[in-house]
């Protein structure tokens, strides 16, 4: 059975257990010498019987709602079908009771003489306007679920999908950054050319095969920037000074993959490679019971002229942080000779995109 099934009879069994209650608590102050079994099983046969009437011109009022949704110049078409509809459905519910209900589950309870009398009439009409419209009710929250589920669903790949995007940038844009570095190294004939190759293969190993999970062990996210600040100090020697201050009490807390290397990648890169003389870069990693601290800074010359932008990383690291951790705080601070970040994460809130 499938699931749309499954709701119509639920909503089918729920209704007409309430409908039996109502109808039981009727005869059972006027009819007081049937036993409580008795009333049930009258008040359920006589409802299910009714039911002849009513689950038709319920499914048939949806279907015409339907049609009317989709082309809405039937509506007198519409109109009349319903109308029609709900006409026979009031002779098939009072012909229900007169020769069904009346004599072979309430026998001579109910002495009714006439079959379309006034105001038997009336009693079918509202009793089937009832039913019609919790059934028309039912039907329209449920798509109004199904949408609001659709939408959902649409927007969840759609931020899916950007997310996807934002790694594929952010790869290249890593290994960019790297290769500018072995190809200054090569034009000195640096004997650490080979050295930052081999390294550089680590790393993009890692990013191959680590960074397609939804989140790795800090540890591992840690080990990630030891790796890469070693390969770039290559490139520095004593002109650059880097410092690497960590705190972790747990260090399998799980981390989106790649997620703080593009601030020091940013450092580096608007930082060290554009100082002339001494320069720093300070980092301070600090995490307690799944929050975690996130602290760089780095010296800069000039930064009056840098650009509001600072490139592909950063503006693509904001954005992942957006999406997948909700509970952050960024800081970004510009001075006259020093660019910081200060970035507070609560990995416990992070949200599979």
């Amino acid at each position: 059975m499938g699931k749309r099934t499954k709701q119509h009879v639920v909503f089918w069994v729920a209704y007409i257990l309430f409908e039996t209650y109502l109808e039981y608590s009727w005869i059972s102050g006027t009819y007081p010498e049937l036993s409580t079994m008795e009333h049930i099983r009258r008040s359920l046969g006589g409802e299910l019987v009714l039911c002849i009437a009513k689950i038709p011109l319920s499914y048939l009022i949806m279907y015409l709602i339907t049609v009317f949704s989709r082309n809405s110049r039937l509506l007198i078409r519409l109109s009349l079908l319903g109308i029609t509809g709900y006409a026979a459905a009031v002779v098939v519910y009072r012909l229900s009771v007169f020769y069904i209900t009346k004599p072979f589950i309430y026998l001579s309870i109910n002495k009714d003489n006439y079959v379309f009398g006034f105001e038997q009439n009336l009693n079918a009409l509202l009793d089937l306007l009832f039913c019609v419209m919790l059934a028309v009710t039912a039907k329209q929250f449920r798509a109004a679920q199904r949408s609001k589920e659709l939408s959902a669903k649409i927007e969840k790949e759609r931020l899916r999908t950007e997310l996807k995007f934002l790694r594929s940038q952010m790869n290249p844009h890593f290994l960019f950054n790297t290769l500018n570095n072995i190809y200054a190294l090569a034009r000195k004939k640096s004997d650490d050319t080979a050295d930052v190759v081999m390294r550089l293969s680590k790393l993009l190993r890692f990013i191959l095969y680590e960074s397609g999970n939804g989140r790795i062990s800090l540890a591992k996210e840690i080990k990630l920037l030891e790796d890469y600040i070693s390969l770039e100090k290559i490139r520095y020697n004593s002109r650059l000074t880097v410092t690497l201050d960590k705190q972790i009490t747990d260090e399998t807390q799980l981390i989106v993959p790649l997620i703080l290397l593009p601030f020091v990648d940013n450092a580096f890169k608007h930082g060290a490679a554009e100082s002339r003389f001494n320069s720093y870069i300070n980092i301070s990693i600090q995490e307690q019971e799944g929050k975690l601290r996130f602290r760089i800074a780095n010296s800069c010359e000039n930064i009056e002229t840098e650009k509001e932008n600072t490139g592909i990383g950063l503006t693509n690291v904001k954005r992942q942080l957006e999406l997948e951790y909700p509970d952050h705080q960024l800081q970004v601070t510009k001075g006259k000779d020093k660019f910081s970040v200060e970035l507070t994460i609560n990995l416990l809130s992070y949200v599979k995109v």
